[in-house]
């Protein structure tokens, strides 16, 4: 007789991005990521779920993260949650369901509307307490399109001074700064343009995906929303906007000056990430390695270069089909719970 197979589903359900993972006999056999943009309409995300239902639609368990909650699509924190609980209850309405409410663990759905600060933006727990059971001690960064959080784990635990968005921003465990969708305004305040520095224009004129992909360490699968403009997502579009940035055109200055402002901009977002790793990495000891999760892995190699440390790959450490270890790191949460949720065998 074969033995009955179970499969779990994980889903990070934020404000910008669905992301979802399969995971069978405890790794994962399958990841994407999808453009959510709440904030225009919540029919995105059902659009995304639609979408996505081939790696998940024999599944035996459907475990979420979210930090969705934080759109402006809704007026409260609170408010937020309830309306995503909502629409995982129209999209999944026959299947076992768990929600992970950081430090109470995973809940039933049916149970995750009493545990909303737990609840919310607990994904970078899901992460974290897999990356704590694969290495131990740990500075662990998960570096998405938006957002990057900064873990300290000793023992397999993570051990950092805040939980809510708000206790992580003061203790620079949540730094919002991310690959590619960060404003450039929200990175720096000037450039460097032939000697001078130059006030940039506070418009949204260009994205860090601009610089990213002018640097040529972009992977355009990262890159899943338009460009400011709406424009081509080519290395001239990105130098076009960089231009608008600075007030001037393409042709004012050659492509190596180009790329010169280009990683002035990326060194300017590395070294916001630097200083907040340096004061949370207190709490980890000299030894212990930066394992990098999320789009943003190639900043982190840089960053734990800067920091003397041993960078860990997540992609190459989480249990997953070689062919998706990538992608099953830019879904780092989604991979987290569903994989924790199949360990835990809560199904």
């Amino acid at each position: 007789m074969e033995k009955e197979k179970h499969i779990v589903a994980g889903f990070d359900i934020g404000g910008a991005h669905l992301k979802v993972t399969r995971a069978e006999g405890g790794r994962i056999v399958d990841a994407m990521t999808l453009a959510t943009p709440l904030w225009i309409s919540l029919d995105t995300l059902t659009n995304a779920f639609a979408e996505a239902r081939p790696l998940y639609e024999d599944a035996s368990l459907a475990a979420f993260t979210m930090t969705g909650e934080l759109s402006d699509a809704f007026a409260t924190r609170e408010l937020g949650v309830s309306a995503l609980l909502d629409q995982i209850a129209a999209n999944f309405p026959a299947v076992p369901k768990l929600v992970y409410a950081g430090r109470a663990g995973f809940v039933p759905f049916e149970a995750a509307r009493r545990h909303v600060d737990d609840v919310a933006s607990a994904n970078w727990h899901a992460t974290a307490s897999l990356v704590g059971r694969l290495t131990g001690d740990a500075l662990f960064i998960d570096m998405g399109s938006t957002t990057t959080d900064i873990i300290p784990l000793k023992d397999g635990k993570a051990v950092g001074d805040g939980y809510t968005d708000a206790e992580r921003l003061l203790s620079g465990e949540l730094v919002y700064t991310g690959f590619t969708r960060t404003f450039l305004f929200g990175v720096a305040s000037n450039a460097p343009v032939r000697g001078r520095l130059t006030p940039l224009m506070n418009e949204y004129f260009a994205a860090i995906a601009d610089v990213h992909r002018v640097l040529g360490v972009l992977d355009e699968t990262d890159d899943k929303h338009a460009s400011a403009d709406g424009k081509e997502k080519t290395v001239a579009g990105s130098i076009a906007r960089l231009a608008r940035m600075v007030g001037r055109d393409t042709d004012d200055l050659s492509f190596e000056e180009w790329r010169e402002i280009a990683e002035w901009f990326s060194e300017r977002q590395l070294r916001t990430i630097h200083d907040a790793a340096v004061l949370v990495a207190g709490k980890t000891g000299r030894g212990a390695p930066i394992v990098g999760a999320g789009t943003g892995r190639w900043q982190l190699r840089r960053l734990a270069e800067r920091m003397k440390r041993r960078f860990v790959d997540f992609a190459e450490i989480v249990p997953a089909r070689e062919k998706i270890r990538n992608e099953a790191s830019s879904a780092a949460p989604a991979s987290a719970v569903a994989l924790l949720a199949q360990e835990a065998k809560v199904y």
